[in-house]
Parts: structure tokens; sequence; C-alpha cells
């Protein structure tokens, strides 16, 4: 007879306490920065000096003009524009920011555009961060191929029409750092520590336990990495829940709980309280639920038949790509038949990616830039096609109801397979 794990909670009392007191402490965080939030769009005007993170050209009306996304020293990222027409990538600029009611309270918790006058300060100081940029720059001759692998690797900001060949691969959560990166490293890191250690573990502290001592310095390099690399949300999502599943591993309990995913995002939200507006954040989220939603009704009940049908057919990668179309569809439009490569991609990219770790390392990241390249061409062509958000609220409530009733799991996958060949077939 097999033990079943224990839930987090003794029952949805405990439960519904938990998520009350987390919300409670989101709304008095959210009351404060609404307090900042009308202090700062009061101001006639606002002196900072900020990071120019990224710059590109636009044209309107027939007059070009430059588009920015700063970092101020206090952190906060926004963007404006210039006709200072040179790279200012990299420099320290003085801002002088002029706030309006324009700007929301939910532009303000995010990334906000607002009018500003720019004066050049000098460059950024360097950094190991910026050492490593640099690194990586000098392995590459394209300047998409720097841009794609500082980015997967440091959570660099990539130029637009990179952004565009992803999208339209429907890869853009290979690029963007989160909790399949995050996976990737964990199983990288902790594989190669417990395989040094379990050796002398073994021979002269066997009353050790592997998982515990290299759990730990695992999450410890983990944590060091999240916070070089500034803080990505979907990434900070993924180590909070990497972290609490290690210590529920350890206690025992089960992790595979909707109840343990609730928790968690309730407590980043009321730690992180910007997340709230984060896409990034909620498209993460909504990832890891369609997972939950796989793995939980291929383990739950059903017949020998019933079960081989689910896992094979919800294999992860399809799965994913199936049940998230249409809540990536209620925001971005692009559709390109280049996206249906999404799956096969994804399993690619778990040994490329801790490969080209290893290939910058010995200074051959360039290895693979050629076909890269050729990739990156083939979605030379695409339509939009946004979801109404009547439908997305349908599909939204539904895939919730499918935490209940097997019967809601297969109308969402129903649903969502429907739209994948109204988009596709």
């Amino acid at each position: 007879m097999i033990l079943e794990k224990p839930p987090l909670f003794e029952n949805r009392k405990e439960f519904t306490i938990v998520m009350a007191l987390l919300l409670g402490i989101l709304l008095i965080r959210l009351a404060f920065l609404y307090f900042e939030y009308r202090e700062f769009v009061s101001k006639p005007f606002y002196y900072t000096n900020a990071t120019v993170l990224l710059q590109y050209s636009k044209k309107k009306k027939g007059k070009s003009y430059e588009v920015l996304k700063l970092q101020s020293d206090a952190g906060k990222k926004f963007y404006t524009t210039s006709h200072l027409f040179r790279n200012l990538t990299g420099k320290i600029v003085r801002v002088k920011m002029f706030p309006d009611e324009k700007i929301s309270f939910a532009d303000y918790l995010g990334t906000f555009y607002i009018k500003t006058i720019l004066k050049v300060v000098g460059d950024a100081p360097g950094t190991h961060k910026k050492e490593l940029l640099n690194a990586i720059a000098a392995q590459h001759k394209s300047p998409d191929m720097t841009a794609f692998y500082q980015a997967i690797f440091l959570a660099a900001p990539v130029s637009k029409t990179l952004r565009e060949s992803i999208s339209g691969l429907g890869v853009s959560h290979l690029v963007a750092l989160s909790g399949f990166h995050l996976t990737i490293l964990w199983g990288l890191i902790y594989g190669i520590l417990a395989l040094l250690y379990g050796q002398a573990q073994k021979r002269w502290f066997p009353y050790r336990f592997v998982l515990v001592d290299m759990g730990v310095l695992t999450l410890g390099i983990l944590w060091a990495y999240l916070w070089f690399v500034d803080y990505p949300p979907s990434l900070l999502r993924s180590y909070a829940m990497l972290s609490i599943a290690w210590l529920l591993l350890l206690m025992g309990i089960k992790l595979i709980s909707f109840e343990f995913l609730g928790s968690v995002l309730m407590l980043l939200l009321a730690l992180f309280p910007e997340l709230v507006v984060s896409l990034g954040f909620w498209f993460s989220a909504s990832g890891v639920f369609y997972i939950y939603l796989i793995l939980y009704w291929s383990q739950e009940g059903g017949t020998w038949w019933e079960n081989k049908w689910m896992i094979s057919l919800f294999s992860i990668p399809v799965g994913i790509f199936t049940l998230m179309l249409p809540v990536v569809h209620g925001f971005f439009g692009m559709t390109s038949s280049w996206q249906l490569l999404s799956p096969i991609l994804s399993l690619g990219f778990i040994p490329f990616y801790p490969l080209v770790i290893g290939l910058h390392l010995f200074g051959l990241g360039g290895l693979f830039d050629s076909a890269l390249f050729e990739l990156f061409k083939l979605p030379s062509s695409s339509r939009e096609h946004l979801l109404p958000l009547w439908i997305l609220l349908i599909y939204v409530l539904l895939s919730l109801a499918s935490m209940r009733s097997r019967i809601f799991f297969l109308s969402t996958l129903g649903f969502a397979s429907f739209y994948l060949a109204y988009l596709f077939v």
C-alpha cells in the first residue's frame, strides 16, 4: 500500500484564511503605492538620473524619432522619445520628467511612457554584468545573434525586429527568461553538484542528505543569478515556486496541487505588488497552471486507456502550446503558421540551452549562428488575429472550472484545439 502525500492545507478553510491574509497584505501595499503615484503625477516636473536600456527608431507622419527605454536610479522603468539621433544604449542621462494624469495607476506600476528632456551625463559604470554582455557580443558578428544570447543568458532586451521574428516562431517564452530556463539551470547545477558531492557524502558523512545540502547550495546560486539579471517577473515567480517546492518535497507534502500554485502566486503578489500588471508574470503563471491541469487530470482517476490517452495527447509541450493559444492571442495578435514549430523548438531548447552555455564558456558561442539566423528568417509574413475579450473571459472561466471537473477540462482542451484549428488550418 502506497501512502498518499499530505496536502499543503488540511482543509479549504485553512486555504481560504491564508489567501485572505495575503490578499489583505496586497491591498494595503497597493494603497501605499497609489499614494506614491498620486504624489508623482501631481508634480509639474521631476528630475532623476537613468540608464538607457534599449533604443530603436520609429517614424510617424514622415518624421523620425528615437524610442528609449530607461531605468531610473530608483529602479523605475519607463519609455520616452528623443530626437538625439545617436546610440545612447548604456549611457547615463539626466532626465527631466513631466508627469500628467495620462499616466494611469496601472501604467505607474508597470512600464509607462512619459515626456522628458534628456541630457547625456556619461557612460554607465562598468559592472560584471556589462563585462559578460561584452564577452557574449565578442563571440558573434550579427547584432541579432548577440541580442538573442544576451537575452537568454542575462535577460537583456531584444530589438523590435528580432522580437517580431521570435513571436512569429511562437518561441517568445524561450527568449524571455522564465521557469523553463530556471528548471534547466536547476537540473544542470544540482546534477553537477550532486555528482561531485555524492561520492564524498557516501564515504565521509553518510548521515547527510544530498537533496538537502546540494539543494540549499543550488538555490543559493540561482538566487545570485536572479539578483544578477535584475529579478525578471516570470523568473521571480519560478524561483519562488522552486524554493517552496523543494521545501515541501523535503517535508513529503503533495506538490501537484492548485492550492500550492495559488498560495505561491498570492505570496509573490503580496511581496511584489507591481506584478499585478506584469503580463510576463501572468503568462508565466498561466503556463504553470495549464501544466498542473495536464498533470492533475492525467493522474486523477479514469481508466487505464484514458490515462494513456491523456499522457500521450497532453504531452507537456503540445498541451501547453494548445492551451495557451487563446490566452496569448487575447493580448498579442501576431499569427504565423511557423508558430506550429513551437512545441518542437521548446523540446529542442532543453539540450540546446546548457550546450550553448558551455560553448560560450569556451569561446565557441557562434557555432549555431548561421542555423539560428536562417531559423529567425522563416516567419517572413504574419497576420493579426486578436481573440475578443469576452471569448477570452469565457475561456479563462472554463479553465478555472477545470480544476474541479474532468468535463470542464475536456471542454477547455476542446475549445483550445478548435481555436488552434481555426488559426492554422
